[in-house]
């Protein structure tokens, strides 16, 4: 019987290598709004975040998320985020 591969993301602030399932990821879409992507294949550029209020914060507080996503991230994604822990 053949493995079956599990998908590997990397965190934008822990720099950890996590399967997709233990991340959230947040995507900013081609008409330029930030979404928080609970399907992962929503289309644009997508940053991944593991699914921790301390990583939450931390992304909040060095604006690593404007950086990867070249664009402001609203606060209330960061509260969108914390519903999903």
């Amino acid at each position: 019987m053949k493995v079956k591969k599990i998908p590997m993301r990397t965190c934008v602030v822990t720099k950890e290598k996590l399967p997709k399932q233990e991340l959230i990821r947040v995507v900013r879409t081609p008409e330029g709004t930030v979404i928080v992507d609970a399907t992962g294949k929503a289309n644009g550029r997508g940053a991944y975040l593991k699914k921790d209020i301390a990583t939450f914060e931390k992304a909040k507080q060095s604006k690593v998320l404007n950086r990867h996503l070249e664009t402001e991230v609203p606060d209330s994604i960061f509260e969108e985020l914390k519903t999903f822990v």
